[in-house]
């Protein structure tokens, strides 16, 4: 059982009032867990054109929402010290410089600042799930091409691996690939809503058509799924979000079975692990054709949008975000390791203006004062 919800902590005073009232409540032990773990959590949002940072405020003893705008926001790589949004046709990529953090206001407050480093723009190919690779190389699921893909300073976009399936490399999103999971640093397992090779094909099956698949070995290893999403591997094990069903899911696949862990009150896409913790985005999901005649739609006449956290071990929810208003979709849902009070510095930020960033052999050449 979770703590009764309260009223989460809003923006910044100093910050200009929001367009839309982006409010949330928050369970008690929602701010326990983040608290305890010393960690917190960036989210995308591509409704509301958010990545927001979620994370404990030690002052307030409250969990703050704090908002930063981007334009169609979806996948999200981060870790410790990098950080790479994917939008509707850019990437976005930051690094964080702890140095920077220190001089921020209040003193003493942040230890982790997120400060934007280049964009590399991919034309418009529905970026879905990112990670790095061992070789620090980034995958991004293209989705409108049904393909993996790298970047590189000549190209839109190197594909390197679709399904055997897809006939055709074009933009018509014949299958919505969407879903990555690593293994020892090498993609591994992708998900999709439909083994079909016509554009929007999935669209006819969407309700039990998904599958989960293998990359070395292009073969499918569940079928039957109701529209998959966040394929990942942790702790030896095939987790998976069964978005359709509101699920999280523990795959067999010498089986080819797959079993519920949890079902939640949303469609479940964002997934993120912390020890025997799982953070699963939500998303309340239009009243559209795309999600009609899916079982949580059948299951759930009112759906929900936020954060829940889940005991892997046992399925109990132990803590939840929900978003009141403005929120209405959630994508992608990262645990920010070591970032108790992140910031993600915008491009506009005047603060740019003055942070460098040099070579270590570069720095013996700075005068010591200037030096941090």
């Amino acid at each position: 059982m979770t703590d009764e919800p309260q009223l989460s902590a809003s923006e910044a005073a100093d910050e200009p009032p929001q367009p839309d009232p982006l409010r949330s409540v928050y369970t008690n032990t929602l701010g326990d867990i983040l608290k305890q773990t010393g960690v917190s959590l960036a989210v995308s949002t591509y409704q509301a054109g958010k990545v927001i940072l979620v994370r404990y405020d030690p002052e307030t003893q409250t969990v703050n929402t704090h908002f930063r705008a981007f334009g169609k926001p979806m996948g999200i790589a981060a870790d410790a010290t990098r950080l790479a949004v994917g939008g509707v046709n850019t990437v976005w990529y930051y690094r964080n410089m702890p140095a920077v953090a220190r001089k921020l206001e209040p003193p003493g407050k942040h230890d982790a600042a997120y400060l934007p480093r280049r964009i590399h723009v991919t034309g418009d190919i529905d970026i879905h799930e990112m990670a790095w690779d061992a070789d620090g190389e980034l995958w991004l699921v293209n989705t409108r091409f049904g393909c993996l893909c790298t970047l590189d300073a000549d190209h839109s976009f190197h594909p390197r691996w679709r399904p055997p399936f897809l006939s055709a490399l074009a933009p018509e999103d014949r299958c919505h690939l969407n879903g990555l999971a690593m293994l020892d640093g090498r993609p591994q397992f992708v998900t999709a809503l439909g083994e079909t090779d016509t554009p929007g094909g999935w669209r006819a099956d969407k309700a039990r058509g998904g599958l989960l698949m293998e990359v070395p070995t292009r073969r499918a290893l569940l079928r039957g799924l109701s529209m998959p999403h966040s394929p990942r591997w942790y702790q030896n094990r095939l987790w998976f979000l069964e978005s359709g069903e509101g699920s999280l899911a523990l795959a067999n696949p010498r089986a080819g079975t797959w079993q519920t862990v949890a079902k939640l009150p949303g469609f479940t896409r964002g997934l993120d692990f912390l020890g025997p913790l799982a953070f699963i985005g939500l998303s309340q999901v239009r009243e559209s054709a795309t999600f009609s005649g899916i079982p949580l739609v059948e299951r759930l006449t009112e759906r929900t949008c936020g954060v829940w956290v889940v005991d892997i071990r046992d399925g109990r929810v132990l803590g939840f975000l929900r978003f009141e208003e403005g929120v209405q979709e959630i994508f992608a849902v990262s645990v920010l390791p070591g970032a108790r009070f992140p910031e993600l510095l915008e491009w506009t930020d005047e603060r740019l203006k003055h942070s460098y960033v040099l070579p270590d052999e570069a720095l013996a050449a700075v005068p010591d004062a200037l030096r941090e």
